[in-house]
């Protein structure tokens, strides 16, 4: 079964791709959650765009006419597929025939996208937050970015300045016979007053005023380019004094309140982003996650596990406030943090997990990882950012199935149909989502559940999704996507419906679902037992699925749609997302926020890595992640998602430091050395947010980042017998694991 083409066409990619008929089936035999994933932005050739607005059917499921619906004679009414109501067709459709259907009806056209009659809403607002209390050289480097994004933004957007360090100060862009801004202080002495208040009666006064006409705090960049320019040119290090035993004083969490109550103020439920561009951690004001003092360390994660990190609940409640006034206005908020100690990632997660917006890890601000990150975000595709802001996504499902949840980035509407489940996984409880910014690479996991008693086979299987969005040019777009998928109904043979569901299994989607399952629950739950958990729902699978005798694990044999599933869970027991030892808080957030955001293919490459072998022994091929890859003679090329490596055997690194390179008589070894660089480029080109790219040596300190991933088959203990690299740990390897599952799963 080709699953690939329903995600090349539609975005859409489900754990089972055939689904039992009954609540009971569905309990005895889905040993791994029904869901999807879906990217709602997903760029296809077959995507349809229309000019009028959807018809929506009359009845309690408010689902979209598509390909699926019957059309009564004489072509008067169409009958809905989810909850059989009957429509009228209005006057317009009246041409209707077998021969003569709108776009919508077209058996091959599952997502269409329509451009709604409504008048245009402003572009796009950016803005800019920044942290002010960096080295002198990284500031420059981030106002070289900052002016040079000037020139990507499309030009009718509109664009803010707050900087921040010991004071927020708050920049009048309209006000362009000098520089002019507003300053709060960074450690307000009544925390009970509201800066939303505040902004209403000093700046604004009326509300006829506070909109983005008044073009006081936010100006289109058409109109302000060389102003913010020349404000950011003479942006200065914050001038509060900082003692060598103490940290810079950091309002960011003050930072976030004046940008947060100045977009709600003035563009309530507009298309906007807050970014966010911080280099250490906050210590002054709301928000504080560590004191001044340099003696006292930021949190760590035994702290936060034993409840000793004093400022991690408090910061946490206020950067979640902030993030729920922002949903509620549709702002997506942006943090780009550099710094090489922690900035409160952990704490201000939900701001950015909430609202949908960009979390970008790196060393500095002059460093590629933020530079080509901050560009690929105004990457424009046929003269417009492929980016959609302010969003809200439904779903829709047929009788005999209900949505139980969704994990990603997104915050729920609490609209409770009846095709929700009372079953909640991830976000739940409601079949629509706030979205506030979306981009061709957001994709969402969605959780159902077969919800009825009796054999529901005579009815379609559909799941229809609904996403409204504001692009980046100002107009409202309703993207629609209806799939089908099969019921296990084996007409001659009922015991024939286990061969059925196990043949529209798709291990890659539910190894990713399993996995946001699993970051979920890292949320509120141990480790260990979150670990104990996927153990043990793999045993149940592979028992059910697998061919074996009784009490003979020789014997036991997975067909091949199952057989890498559990090469996937052990690769994901091992990570960063469930292992949290040298990893601190932040990269912990990080992670677990990539995660939640990619689709399928790039989820996998952060789940289990790829690893791909050059030698003068034949073309690149994909080796193992095992110890035993590793040879004197080849260079290995791995991919993390995070991390680029370029790895020289011993021998090849030798040839390179004696210059054999150089020498045109070694044309083959020079070319041999390029091949894994071009393929590197290629991915650092393509990845978002840009990864980090090491190139090192067998037995260097930097090889410690490819002998930390790879499967440890040769160790200390076991002796190296076969070639390969020693790896000094007491992990159990994949053989070890496998021979274990084979155990656990045959036994009486």
């Amino acid at each position: 079964m080709n699953f690939e083409s329903s995600e090349d066409r539609d975005g859409v990619r489900f754990s089972w791709n055939v689904w039992p008929t009954s609540r009971v089936e569905a309990t005895k035999n889905l040993l791994v959650p029904l869901g999807c994933m879906y990217t709602p932005l997903h760029q296809s050739s077959e995507t349809t765009q229309v000019p009028y607005p959807p018809l929506r059917c009359k009845g309690i499921c408010n689902a979209i006419l598509n390909p699926f619906c019957t059309i009564a004679p004489p072509y008067k009414t169409w009958v809905c597929p989810f909850c059989l109501q009957h429509n009228q067709f209005p006057p317009h459709y009246a041409g209707i025939s077998d021969v003569n259907r709108p776009a919508e009806l077209l058996p091959h056209i599952t997502t269409i996208e329509y451009q709604l009659p409504t008048p245009e809403t402003a572009l796009p607002i950016y803005l800019f937050v920044v942290d002010v209390c960096l080295p002198d050289d990284e500031l420059q480097s981030l106002t070289d970015s900052l002016t040079m994004s000037l020139s990507l933004i499309p030009e009718n957007s509109y664009v803010g300045l707050i900087t921040f360090g010991s004071m927020v100060q708050l920049y009048e862009l309209g006000f362009t016979a000098c520089p002019k801004s507003y300053v709060f202080r960074g450690n307000p002495s009544n925390s009970n007053f509201k800066i939303s208040d505040l902004m209403q009666k000093v700046f604004f006064g009326s509300q006829e005023t506070m909109n983005l006409q008044s073009k006081r705090f936010l100006v289109p960049v058409s109109e302000c380019e060389f102003h913010l320019t020349s404000i950011l040119e003479e942006i200065q290090k914050d001038p509060c004094r900082v003692a060598s035993d103490k940290r810079p004083l950091r309002a960011t969490g003050m930072a976030f309140s004046v940008a947060n109550a100045l977009l709600s103020t003035i563009a309530p439920n507009t298309g906007a982003r807050i970014m966010a561009f911080i280099g250490g951690a906050a210590t002054i004001g709301p928000g504080l996650i560590v004191s001044e003092e340099l003696k006292e360390p930021i949190r760590s994660h035994q702290e936060i596990i034993k409840g000793k990190a004093k400022y991690t609940t408090k910061a946490y409640q206020f950067y979640k406030s902030i993030a729920e006034r922002s949903v509620q206005h549709g702002h997506a908020i942006d943090i780009f943090s550099c710094s090489l100690d922690q900035i409160g990632l952990y704490e201000m997660r939900e701001m950015v997990k909430m609202t949908g917006g960009y979390m970008v890890l790196a060393d500095s601000f002059d460093h590629p990882m933020f530079q080509q990150s901050f560009q690929k975000i105004f990457k424009r595709d046929d003269g417009a950012l492929k980016t959609g802001f302010n969003a809200e996504i439904q779903v829709c499902t047929s009788m005999g199935l209900k949505v139980c949840g969704a994990i990603g980035h997104m915050s729920s509407r609490n609209n409770k149909t009846p095709t929700v489940s009372e079953n909640e996984i991830g976000i739940g409880g409601t079949s629509s989502w706030k979205v506030c910014a979306l981009d061709q690479n957001s994709t969402f996991a969605f959780y159902f559940e077969i919800s009825s008693q009796q054999n529901v086979s005579e009815h379609l299987g559909l799941v229809q999704f609904i996403t409204s969005y504001q692009n980046s040019l100002g107009k409202q777009i309703l993207r629609v996507t209806t799939v089908r998928r099969e019921w296990a109904q084996a007409v001659q043979d009922p015991s024939q419906n286990i061969t059925l569901l196990a043949n529209g299994f798709d291990q890659e989607t539910s190894a990713v679902l399993m996995a946001r399952l699993a970051v979920f629950k890292a949320e509120t739950e141990e480790l260990p037992d979150i670990t104990r958990w996927l153990d043990k729902m793999l045993i149940k699978l592979v028992s059910k699925y697998a061919d074996y005798r009784r009490d003979d694990p020789n014997s036991f044999r997975l067909v091949q749609n199952f057989a890498i599933y559990p090469h996937f869970m052990f690769h994901l027991r091992r990570s960063n997302f469930l292992q949290v030892f040298n990893s601190s808080p932040d990269e912990s957030s990080f992670y677990r926020f990539m995660l939640n955001r990619e689709n399928v293919s790039n989820s996998l490459v952060m789940i289990q890595p790829t690893l791909e072998k050059y030698s003068f022994k034949g073309p690149p091929h994909p080796e193992v992640l095992s110890a035993s890859s590793i040879s004197n003679d080849s260079i290995l090329l791995l991919d993390t998602f995070f991390h680029v490596l370029i790895f020289h055997g011993e021998t090849i690194a030798q040839w390179r430091k004696a210059g054999y390179d150089k020498d045109p008589n070694h044309q083959n070894f020079r070319d041999l050395l390029q091949a894994p660089r071009d393929d590197a480029a290629h991915i650092l080109k393509e990845r978002f947010p840009y990864p980090r790219y090491i190139v090192c040596d067998q037995h260097s300190g930097e090889a410690r980042f490819l002998l930390a991933i790879i499967d440890p088959n040769i160790t200390h203990v076991s002796g190296n017998t076969t070639g390969g690299e020693v790896v000094f740990t007491d992990d159990v390897n994949l053989h070890v694991f496998l021979e274990h599952l084979k155990k656990f799963a045959v036994q009486s």
